[in-house]
């Protein structure tokens, strides 16, 4: 599929003369469309929600924006809760999906009435100590361990994850739980990541499907919703072809038609907790070219860096890249595209064809929606720096600030140095 930035270069400049690069830019029109789509897609369920994945994309203001569609919110530490809770999102619109958790955190979801979803069979215990006894609705993770294969491919490998509990585990749980009063009941997986097949939801469900009749008929508990997670991927390369969420939607009704509807389990709930699908790629990392180094390679300096983008240095993920205003320019160039961490992985590009970029360029990076900001951190005392959001009508609104020099020792304060460091 063709990659083609939401904005111009004339809007980037206009943009620019009041916030300059880089930035992280979002567009508000394409993330309403995708989550019109996607409870489009899955309309047939009856209770159908998803819980949008805090941890994807961090910023009140576009998780409202899912929020004016029924979306929750799915947490995994006590400040995504803390956002939900400030966006009014309690109850059960909360997921906390968390793994290792403190105990405390499980008792301020249980203050906001979210459902806990238990990552590990211990976590019994450390529910009900922390919330006094369990509450009346929760949800285990599911691990079942080896690999996740579609027809021949291998998707993933869930028995190298930290993640969820084991068959033998998750039966015991929900006997446990009923036993400690537990009446309402959920099931959840995440088996694989960021997959481009349309085929990966239904083989899941029909996995979940399977264990939830298993387990009403063994067990004696009725699953009334299961979370089918996130795994939905985007085609971050223009040579990959993006999923098709209505044929999705499909063929998961198709298993829930063939499994749960003959159990008499027609009317469990479905759930998502989709983070790179609602925001990737409606979200770009805008910055400029001010520095070029020929020596062994040809490297192309801008001023962002993996503080602002940590996927291509953490994964060697690819990021498409346009050079705005160069669109139609022919790629002729190889250029590795670095940012001015000390550290030689701080590469948005290695070895891309690109046109013949000049000083003062303005680099579009496509899909960083979602776990682009929301990954920064400060290596070499670099400043995370802000978030734009492109609304509907073509105007445009600072929904998070640079950080400052001031931000960046805000946590000296108990010394003295803090003063003299700010005040420099």
């Amino acid at each position: 599929m063709s990659k083609t930035p939401f904005i111009t270069l004339d809007k980037a400049n206009e943009i620019i003369e009041k916030y300059p690069t880089p930035f992280h830019i979002y567009d508000e029109k394409g993330i309403r469309e995708n989550v019109k789509a996607l409870y489009d897609a899955f309309s047939w369920n009856e209770g159908f929600k998803e819980y949008f994945a805090v941890k994807a994309t961090p910023n009140p203001y576009l998780i409202k924006i899912l929020n004016e569609y029924g979306c929750g919110c799915d947490c995994s530490s006590k400040t995504e809760l803390m956002i939900s809770k400030a966006l009014g999102v309690t109850g059960d619109n909360i997921m906390f999906s968390s793994n290792d958790t403190p105990i405390e955190e499980f008792a301020y979801c249980n203050e906001l009435g979210g459902i806990i979803n238990l990552d590990d069979i211990t976590h019994i215990e450390a529910v009900e100590k922390a919330c006094g006894k369990l509450p009346e609705k929760m949800s285990c993770r599911y691990n079942p361990g080896g690999v996740f294969q579609i027809t021949n491919d291998i998707m993933d490998e869930p028995g190298d994850a930290k993640y969820g509990m084991t068959t033998e585990q998750i039966f015991a749980a929900y006997a446990v739980m009923k036993a400690k009063g537990v009446k309402e009941f959920g099931m959840h997986a995440f088996l694989s990541s960021n997959t481009l097949s349309d085929d990966y939801y239904p083989m899941l469900a029909k996995k979940l499907f399977k264990l939830a009749v298993k387990i009403k008929d063994q067990v004696g508990v009725k699953i009334s919703f299961i979370n089918l997670s996130g795994g939905i991927g985007i085609p971050y390369n223009p040579h990959d072809e993006a999923c098709d969420i209505k044929a999705i939607g499909e063929g998961v009704k198709e298993v829930y038609d063939e499994i749960l509807v003959p159990a008499g389990m027609g009317d469990v709930k479905l759930c998502t907790e989709l983070g790179r699908y609602m925001m990737a790629p409606f979200g770009a990392l805008v910055t400029k070219a001010i520095n070029e180094k020929h020596t062994h390679k040809d490297y192309i300096g801008v001023d962002a860096c993996a503080v602002d983008l940590m996927r291509p240095a953490m994964y060697g993920a690819y990021h498409h890249i346009t050079v705005l205003g160069k669109e139609e320019a022919k790629r002729k160039e190889f250029y590795d595209v670095t940012g001015s961490l000390c550290e030689n992985n701080d590469k948005f590009a290695v070895n891309r064809k690109l046109p013949t970029i000049e000083m003062g360029d303005i680099l579009y990076i496509h899909d960083t929606g979602a776990h682009g900001y929301a990954m920064g951190y400060n290596y070499n005392g670099k400043l995370k720096h802000a978030e734009i959001l492109l609304k509907e009508d073509g105007s445009f609104e600072l929904i998070r600030r640079a950080e400052t020099e001031k931000d960046y020792f805000a946590t000296f304060d108990c010394f003295d140095i803090y003063d003299k460091l700010i005040n420099a």
